[in-house]
C-alpha cells in the first residue's frame, strides 16, 4: 500500500512539473531656415547640454584671438590672488609683437599691473601684449611652458582636435581647434572667477581714466555696436586674423530662462577688392540665438514616475511580470512642434528576471532618440519589491533537472537497459519453460 501511495505522489509531482513547463514564468540637431556665413558653427543649450545646431563641428580652424579663452583659464588656475598679484611688463616681451600688426591693450614697459588688470586687457580689447605678459609670468619666464599648459588643459577637457603654439592666437599651421572643442573650453571658462564679468564688459577704466579699454565685441556694446548689438548676449571673445581665420566669435545669450553658447568660425573677412565684409560670425550668432529662442523649448521626455515597460518575472508567487520605470527624469531641448510621442525608445532588457527583486534595482536601460539622433540612455529600474517563492523555485529546479540534456540521456539509457533486461528476462523464461520435463499420462 505504501509503495502504491509513493508511486502516485511521484506521478503527480512529475505531472505538475510537466505542466509548469508550458506556463509563462528596458545630440540632437535641428534644421534652421536661413543661410549662414561661417564655415563652422556650434550652438548648444547649456542648461541641458543639448547641441541644437552644428556645421563642420569637428573641422580644424584657426581660432585667432578666441585662443585667449584658454590663456585666461591657465592664468586664473595658476594665480591664487588675481587682484593683488602684481606683474611688471617687460620690454622684451612687448617687442615680440613687432611687425605683427597685432591688436594690443597699450601696455607700457616697466609698469606694474595686477593679474586682474591684465586679464581685462587680454579679454576686452583683445590685447596680444597682455597675452604674452601673462604667459611669461605664469610660465616663469618661459612662454613655451605656458603653451604646454594650454595644450595639457585642452586634452584634460576632452578636446581631441586642438593644439596651441602661442597664447594670443596669431596664425600658425600647428595652431588650431574646432568649434566643438572651443565650446568645451568656453563652458569650462564660464565657471572660473571673474570670467563672465570681464568678458561681458563693453568699456573699462581699470588702467585709469585716460586709458579706456573698449570691447571688440559689438554684440555687447550698446553704444558702438550698431546693428550688431544684441541685448541678450553676454561676452565672450572675438577673433580674426584676416582671411586666414575669417571672423570668429564665441558668445553666450540668455532669454526667457534659456541660455545658449555659440561658437562661430570662418565668416568671410574681405573680398577680392579689399572691401571688408560685415562681421558674419556675429550675424550668424544673432540669427541662431533668435531661431533657438523662438522655436525651441525644454520638454520632459521621460518621467521617473512613468511605468514604461513590463517584462517577465520568474520565481514569484502569483506574479509573472514586473513594471519598470526610469531611474530619473530626462528633459531636453526640442522644437516646439515636436510631440513627445514621436521620440523613439530602444529598450536594452533581458527577456525575464528572477525574483527576489528590490524596488530601484537596475534591470536594463532605454535609449531615447529623435530623428535617428541619440538623446540619452537612461537606466530602467524595478518599480516594486517582489519576494522569491521557495515552492516555485523548487518546482523550477526539478523542471530544469528533468528537462536537461543529461537527464534525458540518462532516462533513455535506463529505459534501454530496462527494455533489454525485460527482453532478456522473457527470453530466459521462455527457454526455461521449454526445458521443463513433459509428463506422460497413462491411458486407462
Amino acid at each position: 500500500m505504501k509503495k502504491t501511495i509513493a508511486l502516485l505522489m511521484c506521478c503527480a509531482l512529475l505531472l505538475s512539473v510537466m505542466l509548469t513547463i508550458s506556463l509563462p514564468v528596458y545630440a540632437a540637431e535641428f534644421k534652421i531656415d536661413f543661410e549662414t556665413n561661417c564655415t563652422a558653427l556650434y550652438l548648444e543649450n547649456i542648461d541641458t547640454e543639448t547641441v541644437v545646431y552644428q556645421k563642420n563641428a569637428d573641422e580644424r580652424r584657426y581660432p585667432a584671438s578666441t585662443t585667449k579663452i584658454m590663456t585666461y583659464i591657465i592664468t586664473a588656475e595658476n594665480v591664487k590672488d588675481l587682484k593683488n598679484t602684481m606683474v611688471t611688463v617687460k620690454s622684451s616681451i612687448l617687442h615680440l609683437l613687432d611687425g605683427t600688426g597685432s591688436s594690443v591693450a597699450g601696455l607700457k614697459e616697466g609698469e606694474k599691473l595686477s593679474v586682474y588688470q591684465l586679464l581685462n586687457c587680454l579679454m576686452i580689447p583683445s590685447g596680444n601684449d597682455a597675452a604674452l605678459v601673462l604667459a611669461d609670468f605664469v610660465g616663469k619666464g618661459d612662454i613655451s611652458k605656458f603653451v604646454e599648459m594650454m595644450n595639457k588643459k585642452a586634452a584634460d577637457l576632452g578636446c581631441n582636435n586642438t593644439h596651441f603654439v602661442n597664447p594670443h592666437g596669431l596664425n600658425d599651421p600647428e595652431h588650431y581647434t574646432t568649434v566643438s572643442d572651443m565650446a568645451l573650453i568656453a563652458k569650462y571658462a564660464l565657471t572660473l572667477p571673474e570670467f563672465v564679468d570681464i568678458t561681458d564688459t563693453a568699456t573699462s577704466d581699470i588702467l585709469g581714466d585716460d586709458r579706456y579699454l573698449v570691447t571688440t565685441n559689438s554684440m555687447i556694446d550698446p553704444v558702438r555696436g550698431g546693428d550688431l548689438y544684441y541685448p541678450y548676449a553676454k561676452g565672450i571673445k572675438t577673433g580674426s586674423t584676416g582671411n586666414d581665420s575669417g571672423y570668429c566669435l564665441v558668445s553666450t545669450a540668455s532669454k526667457g530662462g534659456y541660455t545658449y553658447l555659440c561658437v562661430a568660425y570662418g565668416a568671410p573677412y574681405e573680398d577680392e577688392h579689399g572691401e571688408y565684409y560685415e562681421n558674419g560670425a556675429m550675424l550668424d550668432s544673432i540669427h541662431l540665438y533668435d531661431w533657438a529662442f523662438d522655436n525651441l523649448s525644454i520638454k520632459t521626455i521621460i518621467n521617473k514616475n512613468d511605468l514604461v515597460k513590463e517584462i517577465r518575472l520568474s520565481y514569484a508567487w502569483n506574479k509573472d511580470t514586473i513594471q519598470l520605470s526610469p531611474a530619473g527624469s530626462f528633459s531636453t531641448i526640442l522644437p516646439d512642434d515636436v510631440e513627445i510621442s514621436s521620440i523613439d525608445k530602444k529598450f536594452h532588457l533581458p527577456e525575464s528576471i528572477d525574483a527576489p527583486v528590490k524596488e530601484g534595482d537596475v534591470v536594463g536601460s532605454v535609449t531615447l532618440s529623435y530623428l535617428s539622433q541619440e538623446l540619452c540612455t537612461i537606466d530602467l529600474v524595478a518599480s516594486e519589491t517582489v519576494d522569491r517563492s521557495e515552492l516555485i523555485s523548487a518546482i523550477e529546479a526539478i523542471k530544469r533537472i528533468v528537462t536537461s540534456k543529461w537527464f534525458i540521456i540518462a532516462f533513455i539509457v535506463i529505459a534501454l537497459f530496462a527494455i533489454i533486461y525485460l527482453i532478456i528476462f522473457l527470453i530466459l523464461r521462455k527457454k526455461k519453460k521449454s526445458q521443463l520435463p513433459v509428463r506422460k499420462y497413462r491411458k486407462f
